[in-house]
């Protein structure tokens, strides 16, 4: 018998509490009531109405009586100019030889980091891969068929051999310069 008094003193008191919770809510709204009528009682702008299209306008391409852009206007006459012969001077780049690593990257994408002394003088050459290779005289790196001619500590000296616009190839000096490593 206990228990059901305390049983059914609890469902009152769960009674009361929504009770009480809505009742809260029924408090005066006048401020709430004031500002709805506030908003509806101000003017409302109208929308800008659309910009008019203006119509299309039919065009009619006639080239009939054009010139065609695909037939050439100039007819192109043979020149007959007397050129210098063409004197071979032995020097191309030797094709059957095996390719070493570096000669796969460009001098821009090398450098010199450093040397190294184990029998004779070896350069350290970064690649843009990051890798360091050893290159020492005669090594070939770069994409002219640049051969090692000296190394010091300052720079790498190289040949390169290039083709010039003649479609002769012709010997040409380059240096790839030692860089700061932090």
């Amino acid at each position: 018998m206990i228990e059901m008094r305390s049983m059914t003193k609890k469902i009152k008191i769960l009674m009361l509490i929504p009770t009480l919770l809505l009742s809260a809510c029924m408090d005066d709204k006048e401020d709430l009531a004031q500002y709805v009528s506030r908003v509806k009682s101000e003017q409302k702008t109208d929308i800008e109405p659309m910009p008019v299209m203006k119509p299309y306008q039919k065009f009619t391409y006639s080239a009939s009586a054009l010139r065609d852009p695909f037939i050439a206007t100039v007819t192109e006459v043979a020149r007959h100019e007397e050129s210098a012969p063409v004197v071979d001077n032995g020097i191309r780049p030797d094709q059957h030889r095996r390719k070493e690593a570096l000669e796969s990257y460009a001098l821009s994408e090398l450098q010199f980091v450093g040397t190294l002394e184990q029998d004779g003088i070896w350069a350290l050459v970064r690649a843009s891969d990051g890798i360091i290779n050893r290159v020492q005289v005669g090594n070939y790196m770069g994409l002219n068929h640049g051969k090692v001619l000296a190394v010091s500590e300052a720079e790498i000296a190289l040949k390169e051999i290039v083709q010039d616009g003649s479609g002769m190839y012709i010997e040409r000096d380059s240096s790839l310069p030692i860089v700061e490593v932090n």
